[in-house]
């Protein structure tokens, strides 16, 4: 295995998002893929973050974590041609 990550630890984030400052908290998993997820397109994590920020209906750090969870299902059905669950 890669580096020990301390994937239970959660931690507070703020950012400033369409000009006001929010904070979420995620675990270290979470935000590692979060930060690789904004890369990948492109975006400073403000950015992402806005970007999701304006789309979702519930809670920020949730919303964060199932958008992780969904885009490591995609890569692994991707990867494997396994058909999606919705």
């Amino acid at each position: 295995m890669p580096e020990t990550i301390r994937s239970e630890e959660v931690k507070k984030r703020s950012v400033t998002i369409a000009g006001h400052r929010t904070s979420f908290s995620l675990e270290e998993i979470f935000w590692l893929e979060v930060k690789k997820m904004a890369k990948s397109e492109g975006l400073s994590i403000n950015q992402f973050i806005e970007k999701i920020d304006e789309a979702r209906t519930g809670n920020l750090s949730s919303t964060l974590r199932v958008l992780v969870l969904r885009n490591l299902q995609d890569q692994l059905q991707s990867k494997t041609n396994l058909p999606k669950n919705k």
